[in-house]
């Protein structure tokens, strides 16, 4: 995909959704945070129906510590991998009382550091809550990506340093929001919706679909 190709690109995706973001609830840089931890293996859906409960009683990490590991349990017992989900929140919440002043620290080392938080989990926090330009890829990005030709790679790591070289840099803090909501309703794994899609002609996939007869 040509530096023209990719402005025009993110262009249609800007004029359709001009200010995208995350279809995860939330009110503060913490709940973001337990929310994206939630959200590995898991519906987004299935996430915002747990922490619309959890958040009314454990919206801060001392909150969440006075419930326990059991009682926080009781709220994401319907999200996949709870158990350890549960152990890692709990982790976390010690983590940002005892160095972090309660805070979620704006800092991809400090970050990474978190118990059940990786670099996607990372970026996702710096992009989200504190509007760092950052791109984090998941399964969707990661697929779109490649489909595209925007930013071909082997890995995440590999898809994500070339998106941050090839975005336009006024795209780039929308950048993950659009790509990942285009793979959600869009670019789909097993069949991707061509011909309703905005950048059907900007893409170098070999295999679009038709529309049905």
């Amino acid at each position: 995909m040509t530096p023209r190709q990719r402005r025009a690109l993110f262009q249609r995706f800007q004029q359709v959704n001009p200010k995208p973001t995350t279809e995860l609830n939330f009110r503060t840089p913490f709940e973001l945070l337990i929310a994206v931890v939630l959200s590995a293996q898991a519906t987004d859906k299935g996430v915002n129906k747990a922490t619309d409960k959890l958040f009314k009683v454990g919206h801060t990490p001392q909150a969440i510590l006075a419930l326990g590991e059991a009682g926080l349990k009781k709220y994401i017992s319907t999200i996949g991998l709870y158990n350890s989900k549960a152990k890692h929140i709990i982790a976390t919440c010690r983590l940002l009382i005892e160095q972090h002043h309660g805070s979620v620290p704006r800092d991809r080392a400090a970050l990474e550091a978190l118990p059940g938080v990786g670099r996607k989990t990372a970026n996702v926090i710096l992009n989200t809550a504190f509007g760092e330009p950052t791109i984090a890829v998941d399964t969707h990005i990661y697929r779109v990506a490649n489909r595209l030709g925007l930013a071909p790679g082997k890995t995440p790591l590999a898809v994500e340093k070339k998106l941050l070289a090839v975005v336009p840099d006024e795209y780039k803090h929308d950048a993950h929001h659009w790509l990942i909501l285009h793979g959600r309703y869009v670019c789909t794994a097993r069949k991707p919706q061509c011909p309703s899609c905005i950048v059907r002609d900007l893409c170098a996939y070999p295999d679009k679909t038709a529309a049905e007869s």
